[in-house]
C-alpha cells in the first residue's frame, strides 16, 4: 500500500490512523477557529496524526434554503487563516472547475463530494492540481467500483490518493455501512478512510434536511477500526443541535476525547497483531 504523506501525518500501511475533523460547514470565522484550535490541543495531547476539515461550500445541499457557507473566495481565506495559525493540515471539498486552481493553493487535501466522484473531468481536472485528493465514494456504488475511479485518477499521474467509505444507500432515506467495503478497497493500494458521521446520516430524511442517527457514532467507527482502517473521517460540532448544516449526524467535540481512547488503543492491536 502506498503511503500518503500530508503535513506531519504519514497514512497508510500499518501506520496508525489519521484523523480528519472538523464541522460540516464554516458558519464563521471564530467558531471555526475555536474547533480548530481545541481539535489541534487535543490530537497534540493524544498523539494523533490531524487534518483539519471544514467546508467553504456545501453545494448539494437538500433544500433551496439550506446553509452553504460563506463561498470559496471568503472561505479559503479563512482556511488560510487557520492553517497558518494553527500550522495544521487543511482538507475542504471542491465542488466546481472554477474553484480547482484557486483551492489548490490552500488545501493541502482536496476532496471529491461523493455526488462527484463518477464525474470523469472534473476529477482528473482536480489530480493534476491537487497536492492528495480524497475521493468520497458515492454512496451509490460498490466498493470494487471504486477501481474504476482509481484508474481515472492515476491516467492523469496523481498518485496521492485516499478513498473515503461513507455508507451506502439502504432505501430511502437511509445508509448503511458494510465494513466489508474497506478491506475489499484497501487492496487497491491507497488508504482508506472511515466517515463515521456521514455513516449515520439519514439523506433527506427531515425532509428540506437530512437526518442522522449520532449516538451511532462511536459503534461504526470501533467497527472501522477494527478492520485496520487508515483514517477517520468526523464532522464535529460544539452544539450539534444548532449547526447550521448536518448537526443530526455531527458528534459533540466534548464526546471526542473518549472516543479516541478507546479507537487509540483498538487500532495499536490490530497493527501490532497482523494480518489475519
Amino acid at each position: 500500500m502506498k503511503n500518503i504523506q500530508v503535513g506531519k501525518a504519514v497514512i497508510g500501511g500499518n501506520n496508525p490512523f489519521t484523523l480528519i475533523a472538523g464541522p460540516c460547514v464554516i458558519e464563521e470565522e471564530n467558531r471555526t477557529r475555536d474547533i480548530a484550535g481545541f481539535l489541534k490541543e487535543l490530537t497534540d495531547r493524544l498523539n494523533i496524526p490531524f487534518i483539519f476539515k471544514a467546508s467553504y461550500d456545501k453545494a448539494n445541499r437538500t433544500s433551496l434554503m439550506g446553509y452553504r457557507g460563506p463561498g470559496a473566495l471568503r472561505g479559503l481565506e479563512i482556511l488560510k487563516r487557520i492553517k497558518s495559525d494553527f500550522q495544521i493540515s487543511i482538507l475542504s471539498d471542491v465542488h466546481r472547475f472554477e474553484e480547482i486552481e484557486p483551492a489548490a493553493e490552500v488545501l493541502d487535501v482536496m476532496q471529491v463530494p461523493a455526488f462527484l466522484c463518477r464525474q470523469t473531468d472534473f476529477i482528473m481536472e482536480m489530480a493534476k492540481k491537487a497536492k492528495v485528493i480524497n475521493i468520497k465514494k458515492g454512496q451509490f456504488l460498490a466498493p470494487w467500483d471504486v477501481k474504476n475511479i482509481i484508474e481515472k485518477i492515476e491516467a492523469a499521474g496523481m498518485e496521492g490518493l485516499m478513498i473515503t467509505e461513507r455508507g451506502a444507500s439502504f432505501g430511502y432515506n437511509n445508509l448503511v455501512a458494510d465494513m466489508r467495503a474497506i478491506p475489499i478497497m484497501r487492496t487497491f493500494g491507497y488508504p482508506v478512510i472511515f466517515d463515521a458521521t456521514h455513516s449515520v446520516q439519514l439523506p433527506g430524511g427531515m425532509g428540506t434536511a437530512s437526518g442522522g442517527q449520532r449516538e451511532m457514532i462511536p459503534f461504526l467507527a470501533r467497527a472501522a477500526v477494527a478492520t485496520g482502517v487508515d483514517g477517520l473521517f468526523f464532522e464535529v460540532h460544539p452544539h450539534p443541535e444548532a449547526a447550521l448544516c448536518d448537526g443530526p449526524n455531527s458528534l459533540r467535540m466534548t464526546d471526542l476525547e473518549k472516543i479516541l481512547k478507546v479507537l487509540t488503543k483498538i487500532d495499536h492491536l490490530v497493527k501490532t497483531t497482523g494480518e489475519l
